[in-house]
């Protein structure tokens, strides 16, 4: 099974549960947080999300918060890490075909959850393509 790592801020977190609760049994899911809707701190559980798929403990992160751009920045800091925001399934399959993102970040203030649950399906089911993508995708940490 698919270990899948997933957080989120106040703003995701009604996200956050109802993707648990659609995506439990296809995924094995490990839940950072945050644990209620009260206000948090994104990086908070982001950073130790990003940090299990760098490990490799999972293979595959979901992180939401409002506008999905706090905590796909911060996911990003990780040099291994490719996180995309996705608000629509197409995107969410070019994120995996052409650059192998290892992480989605979903922005629960602008989708509706049924939504999120399409884009992180699709996300999650697409294989990356590899080929022509895979020395572009090489070059994206060269910096780090």
């Amino acid at each position: 099974m698919i270990k899948l790592a997933i957080a989120c801020d106040h703003a995701g977190f009604e996200y956050k549960e109802y993707l648990k609760k659609e995506l439990s049994a296809q995924f094995e899911i490990t839940d950072y947080g945050t644990h209620s809707a009260a206000s948090v701190d994104y990086p908070d559980f982001v950073h130790p999300a990003a940090i299990s798929v760098e490990k490799g403990e999972n293979q595959f992160g979901i992180l939401v918060c409002g506008s999905g751009q706090g905590v796909q920045l911060t996911a990003n800091k990780h040099a291994g890490i490719r996180c995309a925001l996705c608000w629509m399934p197409e995107l969410g399959a070019l994120a995996r075909q052409h650059n192998n993102c290892n992480m989605l970040a979903l922005p629960a203030r602008f989708i509706a959850k049924e939504l999120s649950l399409e884009i992180a399906k699709t996300f999650l089911s697409t294989p990356f393509e590899g080929g022509r993508h895979q020395s572009r995708v090489d070059k994206i940490s060269a910096g780090c």
